[in-house]
């Protein structure tokens, strides 16, 4: 029974449009094979229409043709070969607004604060070969659509089909939020390495790239008026990000519906600002570094110097003029008082001022926030300037919850809007192993693994009353880069942080042996266009779903 209870699975369970990631949220399917006519066209309707639109439905129309994805299935789709000669062909998809709505930019509308963006869309494609469409309010939402109709699609001898027509969807996401952090001061990616992210990104509707672009390790980051911070601080002088790079980043980013929130984390994790600024730092690179900092080198800054104070707001001001984002995360996590407890200048100068170390890091807080705030930006910070210092922040300020999941609660009885972070769901880092050197024993502090189905199982909202849970703007994968650097960037990120797409996208709540074959189907897919998304399971697992699970 249980055997023929899996047959019955195999064969009906796991269609073409099934596979979609992240899940629709209401999605109808038939059972026609459709295939796409040799001079299929993708076209928009109105006036006005923005170039980065044509350009997202050439990419589309480009990867229908270069995937070449095989259904996952044994024989690779050679079963559907039969039904072809029948099938009807469609022609051509046509993307328009709903009545009253106009056309602007996806880069416009994707950089809107969270909450003012509008991705929702309806897909249909008829089986009976008439024109395709995908419809929506907003330019954005269109490209979401774009996304979906991409999946739906595979090859065999040459022929590209679905054998799920009728397709009719309605669609938008559960949460505003949704992104991915990249650490590129630890290791140095190249722009190439982020635009393929960004890439990957998109095809998973992820509208969010946190870029923790410097930190104590290094400063590749190039601002205007500051050049000197990269100048002294980056690796070398090809390790850099141009002002020239980030704007390639930025429209890169917009153009594939992803707004890029820069983090310049203070006052903690600024070592490398010594390079440049001697006197700035308290701790530079002192030893032992455990007594001075969570990790290599110590450092940090001397924030009760108001001229310390002073450069880091004008840091702000002129990092703030190249990132368009309403967003601007500030940091404010793993502060080390004892470096402040032992450094002279911090010492006199409260002793001077007769203010305590968290006054003056309220002051340091309000005048680095405020000038952000002058230049239309909403400062964003980690979960210690809520539970941990007694500093003031303004209740729009989004608080990444990183710590532990179990610190959501109190951010959000705080009042403040949050984002999930965790570490014990979230970090893509977590399980590599120690790596402070001579301690064979050790591990990461986050151990074990976070595995895809981890992440998936997450509940945005547990213990959360219904009004705290208003506060949740979503969630993000995160990666650290101690252990990982351009040459694994790719497997170490995909498809894992897809599930958190899914997961802030489409609803918690997802059945993990229904999302096995699908997020299958997208690893499968990501390599197809380049991106070396890691195997989840032996192929023979994957061309049979459901045939490996532990029950099975």
């Amino acid at each position: 029974m249980k055997l023929l209870a899996l047959a019955v699975l195999l064969a009906t369970a796991y269609s073409p449009a099934s596979a979609l990631w992240p899940q629709p949220q209401s999605l109808q399917t038939g059972s026609s094979t459709l295939r796409l006519a040799p001079g299929f066209q993708i076209t928009v309707a109105g006036r006005g229409v923005p170039g980065d639109l044509l350009a997202a439905a050439g990419r589309t129309k480009q990867y229908l043709t270069s995937d070449k994805l095989g259904r996952l299935v044994v024989g690779r789709g050679a079963d559907d070969a039969h039904t072809f000669a029948a099938a009807k062909t469609l022609s051509r998809l046509t993307l328009s607004l709903e009545k009253g709505a106009s056309f602007a930019s996806i880069t416009n509308e994707a950089q809107k604060a969270p909450e003012e963006r509008d991705e929702a869309y309806h897909l249909v494609v008829p089986a009976d070969g008439s024109g395709a469409s995908i419809t929506a309010n907003s330019t954005l939402g269109l490209f979401r659509g774009l996304a979906t109709f991409g999946q739906l699609w595979y090859e065999h001898d040459n022929t590209v089909y679905t054998i799920s027509a009728p397709v009719t969807i309605a669609d938008k996401p559960a949460y505003p939020y949704r992104g991915f952090m990249l650490d590129t001061a630890r290791n140095y990616f190249p722009v190439s390495d982020i635009k393929r992210t960004l890439d990957a990104m998109s095809w998973v509707k992820i509208n969010q790239f946190h870029w923790h672009v410097v930190d104590s390790q290094s400063f590749p980051l190039e601002i205007p008026g500051f050049t000197d911070l990269a100048d002294k601080g980056a690796y070398s002088s090809s390790q850099t990000y141009s002002l020239a790079d980030v704007r390639d980043i930025v429209s890169y980013a917009g153009a594939r519906g992803i707004d890029v929130m820069v983090e310049i984390d203070t006052p903690g994790h600024t070592a490398v600002i010594a390079q440049a600024h001697p006197d700035f730092v308290a701790c530079a690179e002192a030893t032992p570094w455990a007594s001075f900092a969570n990790e290599p080198p110590a450092g940090q800054l001397r924030f009760v110097n108001a001229t310390v104070t002073s450069y880091i707001a004008d840091l702000f001001t002129a990092a703030a003029k190249i990132f368009p984002s309403t967003l601007f995360s500030t940091g404010g996590d793993e502060l080390n008082t004892n470096c402040y407890a032992v450094d002279t200048p911090t010492q006199a100068a409260l002793n001077a001022s007769g203010s305590t170390l968290e006054e003056a890091l309220n002051v340091f807080t309000q005048k680095t926030h405020q000038a952000l705030e002058a230049k239309g930006k909403t400062p964003v910070v980690w979960e210690e300037m809520v539970l941990v210092h007694n500093v003031t922040l303004s209740k729009d300020t989004p608080v990444l919850v990183w710590i532990s999941s179990d610190n959501v609660k109190a951010v959000a009885e705080a009042g403040h809007k949050l984002i999930h972070a965790a570490s014990d769901y979230f970090y893509l880092d977590c399980g590599g192993g120690g790596w402070v050197g001579d301690f064979p024993s050790g591990n990461s502090w986050c151990d074990p693994f976070k595995t895809w189905q981890r992440s998936y199982s997450f509940d945005p909202v547990a213990n959360l009353t219904d009004a705290e849970s208003k506060l949740v703007l979503g969630g993000q994968h995160l990666l650290w880069t101690e252990q990982s650097g351009p040459q694994n960037l790719d497997p170490v990120v995909w498809p894992r942080a897809a599930s958190s797409a899914e997961l802030f996208w489409t609803g918690p709540g997802g059945n993990i042996s229904a999302a096995l074959p699908r997020i299958h189907d997208l690893a499968y897919r990501f390599r197809q266009r380049g991106v070396n998304a890691i195997a989840l399971q032996p192929e023979w697992c994957a061309l049979r779903a459901g045939a490996c699970d532990i029950d099975a």
